[in-house]
């Protein structure tokens, strides 16, 4: 029998999980609801639209590159072995050369830019870097998970200021967000384009979080991940504008961009100071990564301006096919701006419960979702209790069969939960 050292209550790990909706009402740990999707979907054979990854591979030239270091690997290269703490030079200078050609950012690969394992662990890091217990972090809601995770992790409090979902348009609401920020504020949390709610915010938008930044002397972290997935709107990095390069670090990642999730090569950037400071802690996470990947990535990077407009062709066809079914099934859609991920409220189906709906739909309908409200803390859960997330980074023979199920199998799952709901409260009236 294990003796731990303190209650779960006082320890990190639990307030970590407690803060990602993994802990249940009875204080038990349960597994993520990506992972219990995919088991649900494996189980009754579904099509998973749950987790956010394609389900073809990036460029084949990547590979190459990548599987020529492993089996070619020289003393010279080394690339089996350990990678500097910062990345290799040359995947710092592609990503250098492409922030100046998209972006015009002057970056120094030296100090500016600091490679990652994935693009979460540059989050970690850079909050785990400047968190003290107490501080604020302000980001919008539906927010990916890991922002609560790691804030709980250092002891900060994350303050959401929820998005406004409509039919014409999923938008921040400034005035909330400006009320949030405080001088308690230590980092704006910033994620465009967003996931899971597929906006990407304005340079409007971005001068009044950068504005609000400025006046309360805090951080900004943009994590922009799917920088090169948007679908007819710019996307706008917050370090462009004005006054705001100095005080923000810009997150991203190979995974997205070449469709390559398994990979697990990101990176941050951004002024020398801030970069520095989350080195000193990555380097105690992982250290250093994927050798093989990152001359992969850098080639990919300097040469990858076709396929990122191939790539957005594709997610943009495969996001209609999703969205016209959806709508097509009854649902209420908000069509994304840029993301793998469009999310659909249940309602007219008499669903007051997503996660309840999904819990069933494999099962009975044949595909597999994410209940919107696990992106969001507790207080805030009740008016996305209705909404589900669905991914469209699939083929689209893939979309077209999962449309046909939803059409047919979500009024079944629908008319399963609520019968099922009928006779608990029948027995609970007994």
């Amino acid at each position: 029998m294990s003796v731990l050292p303190l209650s779960p209550a006082d320890s990190p790990w639990f307030r970590t999980s407690a803060a990602a909706n993994l802990v249940d009402p009875h204080g038990a740990l349960r597994p993520t609801i990506f992972e219990e999707m995919t088991g649900l979907a494996m189980q009754h054979h579904a099509i998973n639209l749950g987790q956010g990854f394609p389900d073809t591979d990036g460029p084949a030239e990547l590979a190459d590159i990548a599987a020529s270091f492993i089996v070619n690997d020289d003393a010279a290269a080394r690339r089996n072995q350990y990678a500097p703490g910062s990345g290799i030079l040359p995947l710092r200078e592609a990503i250098a050369r492409h922030q100046q050609r998209y972006y015009g950012i002057q970056l120094d690969p030296a100090v500016d830019i600091l490679v990652s394992t994935g693009a979460t662990e540059a989050l970690a890091a850079s909050l785990l870097a400047f968190l003290s217990p107490g501080d604020e972090v302000v980001t919008f809601e539906p927010f990916y998970d890991s922002y609560a995770a790691i804030t709980a992790l250092a002891n900060a409090k994350l303050v959401p200021v929820p998005l406004t979902l409509a039919e014409t348009g999923t938008r921040p609401d400034l005035d909330r967000f400006r009320a949030a920020v405080t001088d308690k504020t230590r980092i704006i949390l910033l994620n465009s384009p967003h996931n899971p709610c597929g906006v990407v915010f304005t340079a409007e938008e971005l001068r009044v979080i950068a504005d609000a930044a400025t006046e309360h002397n805090c951080l900004i972290i943009s994590d922009e991940v799917y920088e090169h997935l948007t679908f007819g709107v710019p996307h706008v990095p917050v370090a462009t504008l004005d006054g705001a390069f100095e005080r923000t670090i810009t997150i991203s990642s190979a995974g997205k961009a070449f469709s390559m999730t398994g990979w697990k090569v990101g990176w941050a950037s951004g002024p020398a100071e801030l970069i520095a400071a989350v080195k000193s802690v990555k380097q105690f996470l992982s250290y250093s990564s994927g050798p093989a990947y990152q001359p992969a990535v850098a080639h990919g990077l300097d040469n990858g301006d076709a396929w990122f407009s191939a790539l957005k062709a594709e997610l943009q066809a495969g996001r209609d096919i999703l969205v016209s079914g959806l709508r097509e099934a009854g649902l209420t859609v908000l069509e994304p701006e840029g993301t793998y991920f469009a999310i659909a409220d249940t309602r007219s189906l008499g669903v007051s419960s997503a996660a309840d709906l999904a819990r069933l739909l494999p099962e009975h309908g044949g595909v597999a979702g994410i209940p919107l409200e696990v992106f969001a803390i507790p207080e805030h859960q009740a008016p996305l209790a209705s909404w589900m997330r669905f991914a469209f980074c699939k083929r689209p023979e893939i979309l077209y069969d999962a449309v046909a199920r939803l059409k047919v199998g979500l009024p079944r799952t629908a008319a399963v939960l609520r019968d099922s709901q009928l006779r608990v409260s029948e027995r609970s009236a007994k």
